[in-house]
């Protein structure tokens, strides 16, 4: 998927990053191919890390959770896509199971400013 460089915007507030939540958000940007698909992404703690990825499988391209905020699997172990239950690192979005082993989630970058979690786009 093609997107352009964006912004940094909110994601939430700092206070709402707490281990073992995931916080979703839409991102003000659309996709680029396809043209104007609106897009998503989560962000949570990994090991007191505020990482975040676009809300995508990698394999078809649909979200990854099966019910607002879950992403992880039964063991809470790794990030898995609800459809083929393909397993990723939450550190890195590596695919490691399924249908799209080898790829990898989309990471966004993330920073805290003025106590609100914000992310962006990468080049």
């Amino acid at each position: 998927m093609k997107m352009h460089r964006s912004q940094w915007q909110i994601a939430c507030p700092a206070t709402e990053l707490v281990p073992g939540k995931f916080v979703e958000f839409r991102l003000k940007e659309k996709a680029v191919e396809p043209e104007g698909m609106p897009l998503t992404g989560f962000v949570f703690l990994d090991h007191g890390t505020p990482r975040a990825y676009l809300n995508l499988c990698p394999h078809l391209g649909i979200e990854l959770n099966w019910m607002p905020g879950r992403f992880m699997d039964a063991d809470n172990l790794f990030i898995q896509c609800a459809t083929h239950g393909a397993l990723f690192k939450p550190g890195t979005g590596e695919c490691i199971a399924g249908p799209c082993q080898g790829d990898a989630l989309t990471e966004l970058d993330v920073r805290e400013q003025n106590d609100l979690i914000e992310v962006r786009v990468r080049n």
